[in-house]
């Protein structure tokens, strides 16, 4: 939109290209027009002026012609020095080194369903770990609302060494509090790239923000279009987080008998308030570990 191959069209994927139907629609149709240009004929139609976004920016002189980070929004005006070729950019890979530093990933919505939290955008895993979609294959990692409310305030959190491998559905997070451990299946396979060590040394921080500050960890991620296959988004996500809460009361009133009403919210420390639905039980049932 910004750079006039269409009218009107807003994000709605935190500029994951590669997972964006719209997207790979816009790109076949312009490369068939590129076809029928160098065939020596004229598109038609409003699919004949279908081009791709960096050629039309590129009809710009070049002093107007923007850098990808400030149609993004995070950074003022500053004109692409590099034609497009973003990979090979010492700018744009000094500014995703630091922004791989200092970024917290931002929700641009938040739904809550029975008083649990789940941020629109982010793709989450059965065992409740999400996945925020960054710059190409990098992947944020942290853990969802629902778990930091059943499991409570956490004392540590431990995770792969930087350069270390984590793959999905197998262990790659583990959660400390009061001498118990439980450990948390990977949502994406990767190499890990960051590790949040201000929430790895004091856990609870996780459950203050779980979806800004509180992340745990990022990794670039190998097999990325495959992996989110195999995860939630959206109504899918929505619709899980309505059946784990529908589970977890199920459990409550096997141990401490029928609830009060309490309005359908889900209140937070679980374990720590009833101990006895016992820890490991939890873990099995909930993060499939």
């Amino acid at each position: 939109m910004q750079a006039g191959v269409v009218k009107h069209k807003r994000c709605s994927m935190d500029y994951h290209c590669p997972a964006c139907h719209f997207d790979k629609t816009l790109q076949r149709i312009a490369l068939e027009n590129r076809k029928i240009i160098k065939a020596g004929e004229t598109p038609k139609g409003r699919r004949g002026q279908i081009e791709f976004w960096k050629d039309k920016l590129r009809e710009l002189p070049r002093s107007r012609q923007p850098c990808l980070h400030h149609m993004k929004g995070r950074i003022d005006f500053r004109s692409c020095t590099n034609d497009y070729h973003c990979s090979n950019c010492d700018f744009d890979q000094y500014f995703n080194d630091q922004y791989t530093i200092y970024a917290t990933v931002r929700p641009v919505d938040v739904l809550d369903i029975h008083g649990v939290k789940a941020p629109q955008g982010y793709y989450l895993h059965r065992g409740h770990a999400w996945a925020k979609i960054e710059e190409g294959t990098s992947v944020r990692i942290g853990i969802d609302d629902f778990a930091l409310r059943m499991l409570g305030p956490l004392d540590r959190i431990d995770t792969p060494l930087i350069g270390k491998e984590v793959k999905q559905d197998q262990a790659g997070i583990v959660l400390h509090r009061s001498g118990h451990v439980a450990k948390m299946l990977s949502p994406v396979s990767g190499v890990v790239t960051a590790n949040n060590t201000r929430v790895n040394a004091q856990g609870s921080l996780a459950n203050q923000d779980p979806y800004t500050e509180g992340w745990v960890l990022q990794v670039h991620a190998n097999n990325l279009r495959d992996d989110i296959k195999n995860l939630m988004i959206k109504n899918e996500t929505r619709d899980f987080l309505s059946e784990e809460i529908d589970r977890l009361y199920e459990v409550i009133e096997e141990t401490a008998g029928p609830l009060a009403a309490d309005g359908g919210q889900l209140g937070n420390d679980i374990f720590g308030n009833l101990p006895s639905i016992g820890w490991e039980r939890l873990s099995r049932l909930f993060l499939h570990s």
